[in-house]
């Protein structure tokens, strides 16, 4: 009898566990109720435009005309230019020619035609070049 006994048990035994609720997962958003069309917005009211000729007045001390020396003259010309037009010629020369540093930009290689506006300086920044040309102009 024993063993009828233990055999009624079992099955009471083997009861299966009662399954947890699973874990809420958060729900992802669902897009709003789509409303009427929104309303649409009013244009910002334009603000009053500004003086038509109201463009930048070049500074009268860069655009004077001024002579290069000899030197300078030998890469930019000889005819009397403004300091602006003098740079832009300079960078020019210098692009054409392929004088710029490789490595670092901002340095200029002068050959012997700036060796003389350079005072000699063989490597020259584009800071210092500026300095330098504006003791050949008058």
């Amino acid at each position: 009898m024993a063993t009828a006994k233990k055999a009624a048990k079992k099955p009471a035994a083997k009861k299966p566990a009662a399954k947890k609720p699973a874990a809420k997962k958060p729900a992802a958003k669902k897009p709003a109720a789509k409303k009427a069309a929104p309303a649409k917005k009013k244009p910002a009211a334009k603000k009053p435009a500004k003086k038509a000729a109201a463009k930048r007045k070049p500074n009268a001390a860069f655009m004077k005309a001024m002579t290069p020396s000899a030197a300078l003259a030998a890469v930019v010309g000889a005819m009397p230019m403004p300091r602006t037009e003098v740079t832009k010629k300079i960078w020019d020369y210098i692009k054409k020619n392929k004088l710029q540093d490789a490595i670092n930009r901002r340095l200029i290689n002068a050959d012997e035609k700036l060796k003389a506006v350079f005072g000699g300086k063989g490597k020259v920044s584009m800071f210092e070049m500026t300095k330098l040309v504006s003791n050949h102009l008058k």
